[in-house]
């Protein structure tokens, strides 16, 4: 007896293309370290490389803080780095503490790292120019929304209306 299935949700999906779009640029990017041959480093790396770079040693707090993540995400990644080869931690002012440092492998390419930027940056620009409706622009019109409603609030009140979430 052939058994029933409910229909898929996730068939349908606002967020799915925001995501494939961003997978496929940091694909790129990933693409432009290969031909380099920078192996072993993720576009989701780069700004706290450059951030340790710029700032000197910070703690997984203050790394978590200046990047705007929180410090659980932020420790998972500072752990990811490590296995890499591209950040160690090293003691801090007092023994509780540990600071996260650049290792000399990634002082050898940080500059590599603040021209990929600069280019991802000046890229983004152009095809911002070219686009009716920017990017930074639906960003700023998302948050404002959000402002007025948090995220959290407009799912709550969706659940609200389907039985299925009782």
């Amino acid at each position: 007896m052939p058994q029933d299935h409910a229909p898929d949700p996730s068939r349908h999906s606002h967020w799915r293309p925001l995501r494939l779009l961003q997978a496929s640029m940091d694909a790129d990017i990933a693409r432009l370290y290969a031909e380099k041959r920078i192996d072993g480093l993720k576009p989701s790396f780069v700004m706290e490389l450059l951030r340790l770079h710029a700032t000197g040693p910070m703690t997984i707090t203050e790394l978590a803080e200046s990047v705007g993540r929180t410090h659980s995400a932020l420790s998972q990644k500072v752990s990811a780095m490590r296995a890499a080869g591209w950040v160690r931690t090293v003691a801090g002012e007092d023994a509780r503490s540990k600071k996260v440092t650049l290792t000399d492998k990634a002082r050898d390419i940080v500059g590599r790292l603040a021209a990929e930027w600069r280019a991802t940056e000046a890229a983004i620009a152009e095809i911002e120019a070219e686009i009716p409706y920017p990017l930074t622009r639906v960003v700023t019109d998302i948050e404002q929304a959000l402002e007025r409603k948090s995220f959290h609030d407009r799912i709550a009140e969706k659940l609200a209306q389907d039985p299925a979430w009782e």
